[in-house]
C-alpha cells in the first residue's frame, strides 16, 4: 500500500471524525446524552499533543512496554512449540485435542484470574497477552512446519544434517512467515485486551488513563487524545511488524 493512499485514507478519517463531531455537538442528533461527548481532532488534537510530553507519554511508553514484553515471550514459547508439533506427528496427535478445545476460548475472560496469580503489577498484563498471542502463533508455525515438502527435508538430510540442523536452517525460516503473519494480525486484538486489562487494579498504562478522563473526571478530549495514543500505538506495532516481515522475508514479496 502506498503512502499516498494511507494519506489519503487518514485525512478522510478525520474529516469524517471531525463531521460527526459537529453534528453531535450541534445536537441535531436525538441523543439523551450531552452533546459534548464527541469532540472533533480541531479539539483532540491540542490536547494530544499537550499531553504527549507528560502524563499521556508516560502511559504509553509503559502499554507500549507490556506489548512488547508479550509479543517477545509469546515468541520465545509458541515457535518451539510449533515446530515441535509441526516435525513430530506423534506430538501433534498427543497435543491437538488439547490445542483444539483451548484455542476458541476467549483469553480475555482469564483476566481477573490471571491478576489473582499474578498480582497487579505488569506481569499480570503480559501473561494475559501473551495467552492470546501464544494460540495465534502456535497454530500458524505448526501448520507451517508440517506442510513442508517431504523432499525438500530428504534433500537436507542427504546433506548430512540432523535435526538441529533441519530447526535451524530449515524449520525456523519456513515458519518465519507464519510468525510475522500471526504477530500482524493479533497485534489489534492485544492492543484491545491490554485496554481490558489496564482497567484493573493499576494506576498506570493507556486503559487506565482513557477510564479516569472518560468515566471520573470527564474531560473528553482527554479521553479521544488516550484512544489516539491506543490506536496510534497499534498502527505502529502493526506497521512494525509489517517492515520487519519484508526485511526478513523477501522472498514473500518477490515478483
Amino acid at each position: 500500500m502506498s503512502k499516498r493512499s494511507l494519506l489519503v485514507a487518514s485525512l478522510l478519517l478525520l474529516a469524517a471524525w471531525q463531521l460527526l463531531a459537529w453534528v453531535v455537538g450541534s445536537g441535531l442528533l436525538p441523543l439523551k446524552a450531552r452533546t459534548n461527548i464527541l469532540p472533533g481532532p480541531l479539539e483532540v488534537f491540542p490536547v494530544f499533543f499537550a499531553q504527549l510530553p507528560k502524563e499521556l507519554g508516560a502511559h504509553s511508553l509503559v502499554s507500549l512496554r507490556r506489548v512488547i514484553g508479550s509479543m517477545l515471550l509469546s515468541v520465545a514459547l509458541a515457535v518451539p512449540a510449533g515446530l515441535a508439533m509441526g516435525q513430530s506427528q506423534r506430538l501433534n496427535r498427543l497435543f491437538s485435542p488439547l490445542l483444539y478445545l483451548t484455542h476458541p476460548v476467549p483469553k480475555v475472560v482469564f483476566v481477573p484470574v490471571v491478576v489473582l496469580f499474578f498480582g497487579v503489577g505488569d506481569l499480570a498484563k503480559i501473561v494475559v497477552i501473551t495467552l492470546i498471542l501464544f494460540f495465534q502463533i502456535l497454530v500458524l508455525v505448526r501448520d507451517a512446519a508440517a506442510n513442508l515438502r517431504p523432499e525438500l527435508i530428504q534433500s537436507v538430510r542427504s546433506l548430512g544434517a540432523g535435526r538441529r540442523a533441519l530447526f535451524v536452517y530449515v524449520y525456523l525460516p519456513a515458519s518465519l512467515p507464519a510468525v510475522l503473519t500471526a504477530l500482524r494480525l493479533s497485534v489489534g486484538t492485544a492492543v484491545a485486551v491490554l485496554y481490558v486489562a489496564e482497567l484493573y487494579a493499576t494506576q498506570k498504562g493507556l486503559g487506565y488513563y482513557i477510564f479516569l478522563q472518560g468515566s471520573t473526571l470527564f474531560n473528553y478530549p482527554a479521553m479521544y487524545a488516550g484512544i489516539m495514543a491506543m490506536a496510534l500505538l497499534g498502527l505502529g506495532l502493526y506497521f512494525t511488524v509489517d517492515w520487519l516481515e519484508q526485511r526478513l522475508c523477501p522472498w514473500e514479496y518477490a515478483d
